[in-house]
């Protein structure tokens, strides 16, 4: 089964490369990735350019006009795009570990989605992480507890790895865990709710839409924790000024019994 990644960015070409680049080290090799593009210049597409020759896996490419945060109508687009049969959502500031796409095929099962973790570095710590275009991921475990001791990572028991713990794997109807930074999901459930909700804009609660919708239509959702755990690079706060008007859209859907979006991948004009 083909698994393809779709990775959100704008204008991070930095955070971007450095992504790209670990997923040249996953032990599971059936997968793509997709870049979805909101509305980047063009230090962006010179990155991508580059990476598609550099890289040991295939990248595809999909873009939109920079329209203020669009990140739901260009997922949607990508997913559209994707050639396979499960999709994997992250952003372009989470830096994957080797055995992330292996850990999702593990966890990918119809009508569930996958609830991924993070673990976020600290500002002073991205940078130098940029910088020196570390691969972070390949920290000793010492190393990770003097970043956390440091506050330079806020966490890290994402990074462990725990088969076992069956019992923390379904969280059913919880779509508070569900962030799209890191979301596995089959792209038939996707399709059946007609995708994210286009109508979503500025920051904000996108995510939290379609998981809503999801659960209605049947899909539980499942913990990818001590699995799927991504690194989180340091960002400001994005503009929340839409903030209110988002989570009264969310409230709307969590108020019905609605499934499919209203504005969302039928709706897209491509």
């Amino acid at each position: 089964m083909l698994i393809s990644v779709i990775v959100t960015t704008y204008n991070r070409p930095d955070a971007l490369s450095l992504i790209l680049k670990s997923f040249n080290y996953q032990t599971d090799r059936n997968f793509e990735v997709i870049i979805a593009d909101d509305g980047s210049g063009k230090e962006t597409r010179k990155i991508i350019n580059r990476m598609i020759i550099d890289s040991n896996y295939p990248i595809s490419y999909v873009w939109q006009e920079d329209a203020g945060f669009r990140a739901a109508k260009i997922r949607n687009q990508a997913a559209v795009k994707a050639k396979g049969e499960y999709l994997v959502f992250m952003d372009g500031d989470c830096i994957p570990r080797p055995t992330f796409i292996e850990k999702h095929r593990k966890l990918a099962q119809n009508s569930y989605l996958v609830a991924g973790d993070r673990i976020l570095l600290s500002e002073e710590y991205t940078d130098e992480v940029l910088k020196k275009e570390t691969l972070v991921w390949n920290n000793s475990l010492l190393q990770w507890v003097k970043l956390y001791l440091n506050r330079k990572a806020n966490r890290i028991y994402p990074l462990l790895s725990l088969p076992c713990m069956t019992m923390l794997r379904d969280l059913n109807k919880n779509w508070k865990k569900v962030r799209s930074c890191n979301l596995g999901i089959f792209k038939q459930d996707l399709i059946k709710v007609n995708g994210f909700d286009n109508s979503f804009s500025g920051w904000g609660y996108e995510d939290s839409d379609l998981a809503i919708r999801l659960i209605h239509a049947g899909v539980k959702v499942k913990s990818g924790r001590f699995a799927t755990g991504v690194l989180h690079l340091f960002h400001p706060e994005n503009d929340r000024s839409l903030e209110q008007e988002n989570l009264d859209k969310l409230n709307e859907v969590l108020n019905s019994n609605r499934i499919k979006a209203i504005n969302g991948i039928e709706q897209l004009n491509i």
